[in-house]
């Protein structure tokens, strides 16, 4: 039987594609299940819908905007959190410089140029050396078409107001993996070396030649490294 549900935390303009191998792969320890993070436009009503969708006891994982949504979900509710793994995200709210380029993301978006994720994005994404692994872009590409303009700027929106989550990360007290691709070009192993720091229960792993996608980069990887948080004790 699995060992305890698993709710998997997408980042922006992401959907279950980016934790595909984890699935497949984890079940055998866990109970996968990917929420739905395109209809809310705060952390607070992606973590409340979250909560509403999991059960009562669950181990958390998010990538990138989906560990700021599990950061949320532990401001809400942290005795639901039975195990808490935080990939290549941050607990720093946006600078001013962050929040222009949004802004102008979104500018561009509402105005009817949205074109999800394009090639001159990839680089702040995957790693410089798998810029040619035509798969893997593509997949990367067709997860912004799925998820689309709308729910891009729902998510923005929401990504602009979150809040600190220093408080948060220094009450946590259940098993806790910090990982990383260690060429992360948007939320660099300096931020997670942070995140580790503010949490005593943690292991963070940094993963070898790797950008910020590394769940579908270097996928064996961090499925070992997740195996082994849901199985510790």
């Amino acid at each position: 039987m699995p060992q305890s549900p698993l709710v998997l935390l997408p980042g922006l303009l992401c959907d279950a594609e980016l934790w595909r191998h984890q699935i497949d792969r984890l079940r055998a320890l866990a109970d996968p299940l990917v929420a739905d993070l395109t209809k809310d436009s705060s952390m607070e009503d992606m973590a409340a819908s979250v909560l509403a969708a999991a059960p009562e006891k669950f181990a958390l994982a998010g990538l990138s905007m989906g560990g700021y949504v599990a950061q949320a979900v532990l401001r809400l509710a942290p005795e639901r959190v039975e195990r808490l793994a935080l990939l290549d995200t941050s607990f720093h709210a946006d600078t001013d410089a962050q929040k222009t380029r949004r802004k102008d993301m979104m500018a561009l978006a509402e105005k009817g140029d949205f074109k999800g994720v394009t090639p001159r994005l990839l680089p702040y994404l995957i790693h410089e050396g798998r810029l040619d692994d035509v798969p893997l872009t593509r997949a990367v590409m067709e997860m912004a078409e799925r998820v689309g303009k709308q729910a891009f700027l729902r998510q923005e929106r929401a990504i602009l107001g979150r809040r600190n989550g220093e408080d948060v990360l220094r009450q946590v007290t259940c098993p806790t993996l910090i990982l990383c691709g260690a060429e992360d070009a948007l939320t660099p192993r300096r931020v997670h070396e942070e995140m580790a720091e503010l949490v005593p229960q943690s292991r963070l792993v940094v993963v070898p030649d790797c950008g910020h996608l590394s769940t579908m980069e270097r996928p064996e990887a961090v499925t070992a490294a997740m195996e082994g948080w849901l199985a510790s004790l």
